[in-house]
């Protein structure tokens, strides 16, 4: 099966996340971080992620039982900057072909969307509009989205097993969520694209 072709002006290889056993579940808990794309096989490993107005695009094939995330933060950079992952377009497509390598099919997969909250006041809607962003290239690429949750004015912190495609939002003291919402602000600040054109724990099964 042919891998998705590249339309990104740039294509570079995902950041390794932090990996590390957590002993509150004896799970192997991996740490996705703006920019960064992680796929997974193994039972026993959790991915996670903090988000604000950035979307994590989580996708599996239920069959082959291999999945993974990302996390980017804006749809589309503009072919110069070196940082490429945090731009959706190459997000996505490193996610999609890190899966057909691992051994998934393309007509079996399925996604999670999540994050996409409209946090950074006075910017743009960048929450939206990644959201709007994700759903679209996942509609163009024939992926269903089965669950998730996008959209909304609060950060997010996700879980996903990628063996099993369960998902759990947590939510974030208000703390947490400030420095979230300000090392996001900091990012699109420095890209120069301020105007983008283009406490519950819960399940999502």
């Amino acid at each position: 099966m042919a891998l998705v072709a590249a339309r990104s002006p740039i294509s570079t290889p995902a950041r390794e996340p932090r990996r590390f056993l957590n002993p509150q579940d004896g799970c192997w808990h991996v740490q996705i971080t703006q920019g960064e794309t992680h796929v997974s096989g193994v039972d026993n490993e959790v991915l996670t992620t903090v988000l604000g107005s950035c979307i994590a695009a989580c996708i599996r094939d239920p069959l082959a039982r291999v999945g993974g995330m990302n996390h980017f933060l804006l749809p589309e950079g503009d072919g110069k900057d070196r940082n490429a992952q945090r731009y959706g377009v190459n997000a996505m497509e490193l996610l999609i072909n890190g899966l057909l390598k691992r051994g998934a099919t393309r007509n079996r997969l399925e996604a999670k969307l999540f994050g996409g909250a409209n946090v950074l006041a006075g910017l743009s809607d960048v929450g939206s509009r990644n959201a709007a962003f994700a759903e679209k290239f996942l509609r163009d690429e024939g992926i269903p989205v089965v669950g998730g949750d996008v959209r909304g004015n609060r950060p997010r912190r996700i879980q996903y097993w990628p063996f099993s495609g369960r998902a759990r939002q947590l939510a974030m003291p208000v703390a947490e969520s400030a420095s979230v919402v300000e090392r996001e602000r900091a990012t699109v600040t420095a890209t120069g694209r301020n105007n983008v054109e283009d406490g519950n724990d819960v399940e999502l099964f």
